[in-house]
Order: C-alpha cells, then sequence, then structure tokens
C-alpha cells in the first residue's frame, strides 16, 4: 500500500478547481475588480501606445489613440504598426502578455512569503526583489533569453502591484507611484517600527477608518499582517484580512487590504489597481530606457524573436549530401533576411558517431552561413548520436525554436528518447527530419558511401517529428528544391495547427475540419508510404491525391511527403479529407492567421491570499484531474465551445469543462488525465462586428500524463562558484523498483546527481542535485534545471523543470518552495484532505 505521506504528496501536486476567493488582485474576474492579469495587460498596453506615440511623433507622423481602459491588444498593435510597419506582431503581443500573466499569478503560490507580498511591513526585502528582479530581467534581455525576461518580469510585477493594495500608500493620500520601489539606490523613508501601532479594529464590517489617525498624519508606511495558521501579530498592528487570515481576528480586528471591491479596504480597490497601473509602467519605462527600444520591444513581443536550428550529420555517407544541404539551408536564411520573418537567431549542432557538438548560437546570418559551409564530413559508416545532438539543441534554444535534423542513418543513442519526448514537450519547439537515405530515397541515390535506414530506425524519427507537429520527409540531392519549398512553408510567420492526427497501425479514416475567415495559405501534408487520399470542400468538389494541380489546389511530392496548397478562394467552411493507407500515416492541416491557441497545465491552490495558481513543469498524472489555462490571442473577444483531449494516434476523445476568466481566456478542468498521448483541440466563434464564424485550433505538441510525481525544492537563487544543493521526491502508486534519474540545465553548469533511486513499497524516494554556476557567471543570468526520473523499462517517464537565478546576492526567502515552510503549508494540506 501507498503510505499516506504518498497520497499526501499526490494530493499537494493535484490542480483544484474551486470557485474563487475573495483576496489577492485575483486570478478570477469578479464583479467589477481588477486582477493581476488584467493590471498587468493595462499596463503593456498603455505602455506601447507611448512608446509607439513617441516614434510617431520623432517621425513626424500623427499618433491619435487615446491611453485609457478601452485599449485592447488589436487595437494598440493596429495604431502601432504605423510606427514601426511589419515588425508588430499581434500574435507574440499577446503571447508576452501571457507568459508574463502566468508568472505574475504564480508568485500567489509563495503564500508564506511576506516579502513576494509586502505583507508584514516587510518592506525592504519586497523592494531588493522587485530591484533584483528587475536586474535579471536586464541580463535576460542583453543575452537574448526573452522568455526568462518575461518570467522574472511576471513575478516582479505581482509584488509591485501588491505594495499599492497590501500597504496604506494609497489611504495616505499619494497619487503618484512609489519610485522608491525600483530605485535601490533611494533610502527607504518614514517606515512604521515594529513597536508602532497602526491600526484600531473595524466595527463589525467595516474598516473604513482602521488606520489610526496618528499614522495618516505622520505619513508612517504601514501593511497588513497576514498568516493562514496562526493568528500571532505584534501588538496593535494591522491585519491583511480576509477568511483565510487568521491574524485579522486578533485584535486589533479586520483588515487594509485592496484586493478587490469586497475586501477591508475594497472601497480603496479602482485606486489601488489604477496606481498599480501606473507603477508597473514606471517599471516598465525603466527597463526599456535601460535596453533600447528594439529589445524592448521583443520584450513585449512586438518584434520577431525566432529561432531556427539545424543539427546535421557530418558522417561520410552524407558527404555526397552536405554541400547541397548547405545550399538548401543557405538559400532559407538568405531568402528571410531583412523580412519581418528574419530570425533572430541561428543554431548549428553537427554529430557523428563519436561525438556531438559544440553548440553555435549566433545573430549574425554571415558567421552563421560561415560555419555551416565549415563543416566537412568524416569517413565513418556508423550509426550516429543523432538524439544527443537533437537534446543539446532542445537544451539550448528558446522554446518554440524552429528545428531541422539532417541525417541519412540510424540513431546510436536510442536511449535518448523519451527524454527527448519530455524535452520537445516542455519546450514546444518542432522538429523536422530530413532524411537523406530512407527507404523510399535508397533508389533515388547514386552514392559510394551507404548506411540503410531500416522501418524501425526511421519509425522513431517520425515518433519524435509528430510530438512536435513536425515533418519527416525524405531528401535527395534531386528533390532538394522541393524540400526547400516544404522547409520555407514549415517556418512561416503566423504559422497556425488546425487539425494533426496520426493512424499507426495504419486504417483508413474520414477526417473533418473546419477553415475560417482569418486563415490564409491553407496546407495539408500527408506523410506515409503511399497513402491514398481525397479532399473534399465545403461545396462538395473533391480532389484525389493523384491529381496534381485540380480544382481544390496543387499537390506537391517530396518523397514520402505529399504538401497541398489550397486555392486561395471558397476555403471557409468545414473540409472532409478520407485516407486509406497499408502503412501507417501523419495529416496535418496548417494555415497562417492571427488567431491561435496557447495552452498551459497550470496548479490552482484555494487560499493564503486567495486561489493562487502558476504554470506547472511537469507531467499531470494519469487518472487524476488537471486544469490547463487557455488563451486565443489575435481576437478581443471569442467564445470556445469546445476543449477536448484528442487521442494523438486515435479517435479517443476527453472533454474538458470551460470556465472564462477574460475575453478571450479560459480554464479548463479535465477529470481525467487519459493514458493515452493527447493533442488538445479548441473549437470555437469568432466574434467579429459584423461576421460570427466557426474556428478551429489543435497543438501542435503532442503531450502525455504519466504515473510519476517529481516534486524539488527550489531556492530561486545561486551564487556564482558556490555549489546549490536541491532536494527532490520521486513517487509513484504504480512501478516499484530501479528509476533512472537525469539531470540537465540550459547554460551548460555542472550538475550532479545521482543516476539511480530504488522506490520500494512506500512509493517514493529523495535525491538531491548539486548545480555550480561558474565564478565569472554575470549576476542576474536565469538558468533551466530540468529534472528527469525515468520508470524500469523505460514504462514511464516524469520531469519537473525549476527556474533559478544567478545572484551576487543573498537568496531572498522564496516562501513555500524553501523547505521549513513548504513542510508546513505541506501539513497543513494534507490534513486539509486527510485529517477531516
Amino acid at each position: 500500500m501507498v503510505s499516506l505521506v504518498v497520497v499526501a504528496v499526490f494530493l499537494f501536486q493535484g490542480a483544484l478547481f474551486q470557485p474563487p476567493q475573495a483576496e489577492a488582485f485575483k486570478i478570477f474576474p469578479t464583479d467589477d475588480s481588477l486582477t493581476h492579469q488584467q493590471i498587468t495587460e493595462a499596463a503593456f498596453l498603455r505602455k506601447m501606445v507611448e512608446v509607439c506615440r513617441d516614434v510617431a511623433t520623432s517621425q513626424g507622423k500623427g499618433f491619435t489613440l487615446p491611453i485609457n481602459s478601452k485599449l485592447t491588444a488589436t487595437t494598440v498593435q493596429k495604431a502601432c504598426s504605423n510606427s514601426y510597419a511589419s515588425l508588430l506582431k499581434l500574435s507574440t503581443f499577446n503571447l508576452a502578455i501571457i507568459q508574463t500573466a502566468l508568472s505574475n499569478a504564480a508568485v500567489d503560490r509563495k503564500q508564506f512569503s511576506t516579502a513576494h507580498h509586502f505583507d508584514d511591513e516587510d518592506f525592504k526585502n519586497g523592494r531588493d526583489l522587485i530591484t533584483k528582479g528587475i536586474a535579471a530581467v536586464k541580463v535576460s534581455i542583453k543575452k537574448g533569453n526573452y522568455l526568462s525576461a518575461r518570467t522574472s518580469l511576471g513575478a516582479v510585477c505581482h509584488t509591485l502591484q501588491d505594495f499599492y493594495s497590501h500597504s496604506n500608500w494609497v489611504e495616505l493620500g499619494s497619487n503618484v507611484p512609489f519610485s522608491t520601489l525600483i530605485k535601490p539606490e533611494l533610502p527607504l523613508n518614514n517606515l512604521a517600527s515594529r513597536d508602532t501601532k497602526t491600526c484600531k479594529s473595524c466595527v463589525g464590517k467595516d474598516c473604513s477608518d482602521n488606520i489610526l489617525p496618528e499614522v495618516l498624519q505622520q505619513k508612517l508606511l504601514t501593511s497588513g499582517y497576514f498568516h493562514p495558521i496562526f493568528p500571532d501579530k505584534p501588538a496593535g498592528k494591522c491585519s491583511h484580512g480576509s477568511i483565510f487570515d487568521r491574524t485579522s481576528s486578533t485584535e486589533p480586528t479586520g483588515g487594509i487590504n485592496k484586493d478587490d471591491i469586497s475586501s477591508d479596504h475594497g472601497f480603496l480597490h479602482n485606486r489601488a489597481a489604477e496606481m498599480a497601473i501606473n507603477a508597473t509602467m514606471e517599471l516598465l519605462e525603466d527597463i526599456r530606457l535601460a535596453t533600447g527600444d528594439q529589445a524592448f520591444l521583443r520584450l513585449m513581443g512586438l518584434s520577431q524573436t525566432s529561432v531556427l536550428a539545424f543539427v546535421i550529420d557530418t558522417t561520410g555517407s552524407l558527404s555526397n549530401y552536405i554541400a547541397e544541404a548547405t545550399r538548401v539551408f543557405i538559400s532559407i536564411i538568405d531568402s528571410r533576411r531583412g523580412t519581418s520573418e528574419e530570425p533572430s537567431e541561428y543554431i548549428l549542432v553537427p554529430f557523428n558517431d563519436q561525438d556531438f557538438g559544440p553548440l553555435i548560437r549566433t545573430g549574425d546570418a554571415d558567421r552563421f552561413k560561415e560555419q555551416i559551409n565549415s563543416l566537412s564530413a568524416s569517413d565513418s559508416l556508423n550509426p550516429g548520436m543523432c538524439l544527443s545532438g537533437l537534446m543539446l539543441t532542445l537544451t539550448r534554444a528558446p522554446p518554440s525554436s524552429d528545428i531541422f535534423v539532417l541525417t541519412d542513418a540510424s540513431a546510436k543513442d536510442t536511449e535518448l528518447k523519451s527524454s527527448v519526448e519530455a524535452m520537445i514537450e516542455s519546450t514546444k519547439s518542432t522538429v523536422t527530419f530530413l532524411l537523406t537515405n530512407s527507404i523510399s530515397t535508397r533508389s533515388q541515390q547514386n552514392v559510394s558511401l551507404s548506411r540503410s535506414l531500416s522501418q524501425s530506425e526511421i519509425q522513431l524519427y517520425r515518433d519524435l517529428a509528430r510530438v512536435s507537429g513536425g515533418q519527416t520527409i525524405d531528401v535527395t540531392n534531386t528533390t532538394s528544391s522541393q524540400a526547400t519549398a516544404v522547409i520555407t512553408g514549415l517556418i512561416t510567420a503566423d504559422l497556425v495547427t488546425v487539425l494533426q492526427a496520426a493512424r499507426n497501425p495504419p486504417k483508413a479514416e474520414n477526417f473533418s475540419f473546419v477553415l475560417d475567415p482569418t486563415l490564409s495559405n491553407v496546407t495539408v501534408y500527408i506523410t506515409g508510404d503511399s497513402p491514398v487520399f481525397t479532399l473534399y470542400s465545403p461545396t462538395g468538389v473533391s480532389q484525389s491525391g493523384s491529381v496534381a494541380d485540380g480544382p481544390l489546389g496543387s499537390i506537391l511530392t517530396v518523397g514520402n511527403l505529399k504538401r497541398v496548397k489550397l486555392n486561395s478562394t471558397g476555403q471557409t467552411g468545414e473540409w472532409k479529407i478520407s485516407i486509406d493507407s497499408t502503412n501507417s500515416y501523419n495529416m496535418r492541416v496548417t494555415g497562417q492567421s492571427s488567431v491561435d491557441v496557447l495552452f498551459y497545465f497550470v496548479e490552482i491552490v484555494e487560499g493564503g491570499h486567495g486561489d493562487s495558481w502558476g504554470q506547472r513543469f511537469t507531467r499531470p498524472f494519469i487518472g487524476r484531474n488537471a486544469t490547463f489555462y487557455v488563451s486565443v490571442t489575435g481576437r478581443d473577444s471569442v467564445t470556445v465551445t469546445d476543449v477536448l483531449l484528442v487521442e494523438a494516434s486515435g479517435s479517443d476523445v476527453v472533454r474538458g469543462t470551460i470556465k472564462a476568466v477574460g475575453a478571450t481566456d479560459f480554464l479548463v478542468n479535465i477529470d481525467r488525465i487519459p493514458e493515452w498521448p493527447f493533442v488538445v483541440q479548441l473549437k470555437g466563434l469568432l466574434n467579429d462586428s459584423s461576421l460570427v464564424s466557426q474556428f478551429q485550433r489543435q497543438s501542435p505538441t503532442q503531450h502525455k500524463g504519466s504515473r510519476i510525481t517529481v516534486m524539488a525544492q527550489s531556492q530561486n537563487i545561486t551564487q556564482p562558484g558556490v555549489p546549490l544543493s536541491l532536494n527532490f521526491t520521486v513517487a509513484t502508486n504504480n512501478t516499484i523498483g530501479n528509476y533512472t534519474i537525469r539531470a540537465r540545465n540550459d547554460q551548460g553548469f555542472s550538475v550532479s546527481f545521482p543516476s539511480s533511486l530504488i522506490l520500494g513499497t512506500e512509493g517514493s524516494a529523495q535525491g538531491s542535485v548539486t548545480l555550480t554556476a561558474p565564478s565569472d557567471t554575470e549576476s542576474g543570468t536565469d538558468v533551466t534545471l530540468t529534472i528527469e526520473a525515468e520508470a524500469p523499462g523505460s514504462t514511464d517517464l516524469n520531469y519537473v523543470t525549476l527556474q533559478l537565478t544567478v545572484s551576487t546576492a543573498n537568496a531572498i526567502f522564496s516562501g513555500c518552495y524553501s523547505l521549513s515552510l513548504c513542510l508546513s503549508f505541506f501539513f497543513f494540506i494534507v490534513c486539509h484532505f486527510v485529517c477531516f
């Protein structure tokens, strides 16, 4: 039997889907209160209007968009495009806001950290968190790590915004932000001492004048005390207030928070929220001035930040193809130079049968072309370290990168397949394999050196490509121009997935998909060994896959791939495609559109400063419920009718329960995570002023659950040259035995860990990972650490991803993720679920 502690671990890790409670600038909108996300989004929109107005003025152009509460991402993007032309991207602007908002919301999980919420008059540590966080944002921008920058920015924004809700700054009559919070060189003056009484008890539920008059007259700064378990606080001090704050029942009773309209000081909520918006704008301006407009645009997601990566086999059998492949890759690079689709960075990782790497990363296209041109082939015919090279690329490349792998042979490191799948899943990068010696291309080649690929070896590459939403393309020297056309289409800007399906084992099946008016350049990809298919338009017109140019589109064949580019007219409506094949096949429908769907698994925990949530950096547990956050980008209002987990290689479906948390944002509760790998599919209505149309989107990345739980203690901060030990726990209620442990980080820092842990009948085991940043690491550098646990026989795998920042200053107490307080909160949760 699994121990009670293990049961509690699973309960603690589970995502709760509960109605909103009444505290913190909330995560769920209620009444007319503003949430952290709404405050952050408002600040982003207003700051971008300011930036674009400045640019327009400098160019002698007019700019008339007013700054008010009615701004939307669409209106801001359209107005700003007059200043920045084709640079501005609506979808990535939405993405930047969402990534920042997710990090912002996650801070409420640090229930016990007074610094993160400016509770208990902890102004010095709160200000330190903000200023160090700002420094981390600037370093991440300098290094081109914009996702890390947004993660740090979101956390900083939460703490900064909480100051205006949890302190008495607004009650003191202040009309401007407290700029000292973002300027470490300024002194923190006029703070109430620990012995200074600051509040009196509220009269019933009326707390409108519970702050002592002498505190207001002397302009003393104070904040409410808070604790969800213990009622103690210094004599005469204000409380935060709420049903979760035990100190609010101790004299003086009540509280002073302004987290929403129903809070103890909710009559000042709107003023506090507006002050928080202005303070967030001031913070963004500080970052803009320090980094420059171009980098600031990238931080805000309004200019291109894509990365193009190549993983290239340099063994001897590819000697006849490397030159042609180099020509293809360089032509793709040149075709995008000077356009809005030019990648911000390029990555190259060579590999052979003995080694892989080094990873070369540069934003200079000419230097990158020199590196590709310098590649030379060895004289080996042995299988190569393909998955090792791919893993290095996935670890070091930014999320959502486009990765192309060129090889003609099997991988000698197939044991890394499950780890590569996990990295693809967590990074949402797309991997496409270009195979030059597959079964379908051998008769087309005339090479002196040859390594053959069996069907099972090809299937490994197809499996990995399918997990990522990529393709597996058979290419030869004679088909390289066609392959170039396909590759170009796969890295087109604003590419969205409408439908994706795979069948292995194969079976004849009819698929349907909806095309909406926002889609252009719609393309159907069918990959497999001679599949037979027929495409049907909404009007009933059909075209066979054997017709190269027909009434519905043109078909290009490259090896085992058929690409159908639909004609530009008559696309809107429900399409159908029937496929029959004796071998496994994949089908994918894509198009270009500003309307896309982003989703992230999240954890929601009730209590403390309200319902807290944050992105879940681990696989959900099979058979248990889970929650994910869905955002539809590119529209100011949408209706979502269906969110489904669709079996990746079959037709089973798990339907989600949808809860709107904004005009385009939703939380979706899944009753049970299925055993099979799945993709997320969304259907709904686009609510335009003159037209309501159906639309559907699907996650290109395949996901899966696990019966393993990996939990890790995180200090959030590590110091250069000082080893940091992080404890972790692996638990399961399924397979006992020897679990393989792996740990890696995206900075190449030294890391040590146990190679395995034995899980016995109790179902859990503990280990420790030691990470050491080099002594010369720049303060503010972000590092992502991933810890994996794989079951015996590679039957299951799960991971946890931790975000750390290198800092030369002492670590700030990180709340519930530090061990002692995490244990306190842990046993509180255990009793909540088990004791009662």
